[in-house]
């Protein structure tokens, strides 16, 4: 029994742009879809939360809910109104008494707002958080106003929508079986079969984030916040090099850049990254990668460095802290590392979950000096700013 909540995350978030799905992009070092989960799975009221997620997405979703032992995810269909059947069928054998249907675009939603609708349950068989419209409405068909619309009685829907679990789930069965596809959210499919909905108040900052600019905001909003409660500011510096060996490639930033070398190591030798990760460490006074991740250990003959990197990041996040800016300058006179920078800067901020915006990768010449210029191997340096908690 209890109330399970049903986050929708299967949309392709086509209309934000970007390289990735919206629920995929990093808001304040996290995924979006993360924050939303977090948000009810700390709510006290809260027994379960089941994921609808979009076709091909499952590796993006393994990396965004690692650790927090959510229920399998469940594959969406084409609509919105598809998807959510389908998650509410997967959660029949949980026989729950209420359920809370979420948009994963949604990740500020608040305990306040979570706790109103479960409790206006009590009185309704349905409630949805939402705002009085206060914007002045004209119906203009083909771009040219005809009329203007009263406001008066009109909101503007936000969800969680909240429903008890038995009467939402046979109104969504009762839509499909009449081929009925149009509706656009659970109230208007709970409204077609007659059920009561009511309203509780919404929140200004509960918003659905639709676009890039929406992201970019929302991101912007998370760091103001972050500044405010992580006031201890440190930057870290790492160092590394590697020399050539025979091959046919070598591994920067995740990205394999061809050339007629690749760069000798235990891992894949992944100079860039390991600086970057000796540069996370050192902002928390943790050491080095080579006391975390010993060369010695032949479990980590041949690893992606990828995994360093997301190991220094963890320990921001488990001190409660940010990386707030990244800095990579490769040193070398060949590969050619500009035509790469792009796909390096996308490898990082997908690793770390930050903006592209905060990670930066240069690259420079030695002008023929040293071993760098006698093309014997790579040299990279970077910095991180980190914020923490006092």
């Amino acid at each position: 029994m209890g109330t399970a909540v049903l986050i929708l995350a299967a949309g392709a978030g086509i209309r934000a742009g970007g390289e990735r799905p919206k629920q995929y992009q990093p808001v304040g070092g996290q995924t979006v879809l993360r924050l939303t989960v977090e948000a009810f799975l700390s709510h006290p009221g809260i027994s379960h939360v089941q994921v609808v997620i979009g076709e091909g997405h499952e590796g993006l979703y393994a990396e965004t809910i690692q650790g927090l032992g959510l229920l399998p995810p469940v594959q969406g269909g084409l609509t919105r109104q598809v998807s959510a059947l389908r998650g509410l069928e997967a959660l029949v054998p949980l026989s729950p008494s209420k359920v809370l249907i979420h948009d994963a675009a949604r990740p500020f939603v608040s305990h306040a707002i979570i706790a109103q609708v479960i409790a206006a349950l009590d009185r309704h068989e349905g409630v949805i958080p939402a705002l009085p419209v206060t914007d002045t409405l004209k119906r203009a068909p083909g771009g040219v106003i005809t009329s203007t619309v009263s406001r008066e009685s009109l909101w503007g829907a936000q969800t969680p929508q909240g429903f008890r679990f038995p009467e939402i789930l046979a109104a969504h069965r009762r839509a499909q079986a009449e081929g009925l596809g149009h509706l656009t959210d659970d109230a208007a499919v709970a409204e077609h079969a007659g059920l009561s909905v009511g309203i509780v108040p919404g929140e200004a900052a509960n918003r659905k984030l639709t676009t890039m600019d929406d992201i970019a905001e929302a991101d912007r909003q998370f760091l103001r916040a972050s500044i405010d409660r992580l006031p201890d500011v440190r930057v870290g510096q790492g160092f590394d090099v590697h020399a050539f060996e025979p091959g046919n490639h070598v591994v920067l930033c995740g990205v394999k850049v061809p050339h007629n070398m690749r760069l000798k190591g235990h891992s894949d030798a992944d100079v860039a990254m390991h600086a970057l990760t000796d540069a996370i460490l050192g902002a928390l006074s943790e050491g080095d990668i080579g006391q975390h991740f010993p060369p010695s250990d032949m479990q980590w003959k041949g690893a992606e460095s990828a995994i360093f990197l997301r190991h220094a990041s963890g320990l921001v996040s488990g001190r409660g802290g940010m990386i707030a800016h990244t800095d990579i300058t490769i040193v070398c006179e060949e590969p050619r590392i500009g035509p790469h920078v792009s796909a390096m800067r996308a490898s990082l901020s997908d690793i770390l979950a930050m903006p592209t915006q905060r990670v930066a990768v240069k690259a420079t010449t030695s002008e023929r000096l040293g071993f760098t210029g006698r093309r014997e191997g790579i040299a990279a340096f970077a910095t991180a700013t980190v914020r923490l908690p006092l």
